[in-house]
């Protein structure tokens, strides 16, 4: 069988947004495999100890989505962007109600860091006030480190031109190196 093409996805998430549940079943066993890829990554960043696996991330995430009745999909893009930024609330919700400071190796979102790991509940505060600063480099940072979307997805997700991703990707890292690194400059 054929892997569905993006299209395809957009279809059931556009038939799953005008109330078709039927869509939703056809939907889920074609993403569910991107969805554990994406809950893989982020457990990876987690301690080895953690109580959640990739499986119940993927769970715990679907169970919210699913109950987005009236959420309106633009396209595959968007859906995955938004799983990701789900997936980093529960982790950081759990994380919270745990009192664990997480890490998370900033390298993998194209960091220079002195210090190889930051905490997640404070890279997930620092990325709420970029929110508050500029919403865009905020999503923009969200789909390229926490849902691994290529310059071009996040681009379409947006409808804005890569270059111009490009940019605002450049300056957030900026924004946050300094947030994280509380005024250190880079070496």
């Amino acid at each position: 069988m054929a892997e569905p093409s993006s299209h395809d996805v957009t279809q059931l998430l556009q038939a799953w947004s005008n109330g078709k549940q039927e869509a939703l079943d056809q939907l889920m066993p074609i993403v569910e495999r991107e969805l554990h890829r994406l809950a893989e990554i982020y457990m990876r960043r987690e301690r080895p100890d953690h109580t959640l696996q990739a499986t119940a991330l993927v769970n715990e995430a679907y169970l919210k989505l699913a109950g987005w009745h009236n959420a309106q999909w633009n396209n595959r893009g968007h859906f995955f962007a938004l799983a990701a930024r789900v997936m980093r609330h529960i982790l950081v919700d759990h994380s919270r109600k745990k009192g664990i400071k997480e890490k998370v190796p900033l390298e993998e979102a194209a960091f220079i860091f002195d210090e190889p790991m930051a905490d997640l509940a404070a890279l997930d505060d620092a990325l709420k006030s970029l929110e508050q600063l500029d919403e865009r480099k905020g999503r923009i940072v969200e789909m390229r480190f926490f849902a691994g979307l290529s310059l071009e997805e996040i681009a379409e997700v947006l409808d804005i031109s890569v270059r111009t991703v490009i940019r605002d990707w450049n300056l957030a890292k900026a924004w946050l190196y300094r947030e994280l690194s509380h005024g250190k400059t880079p070496q």
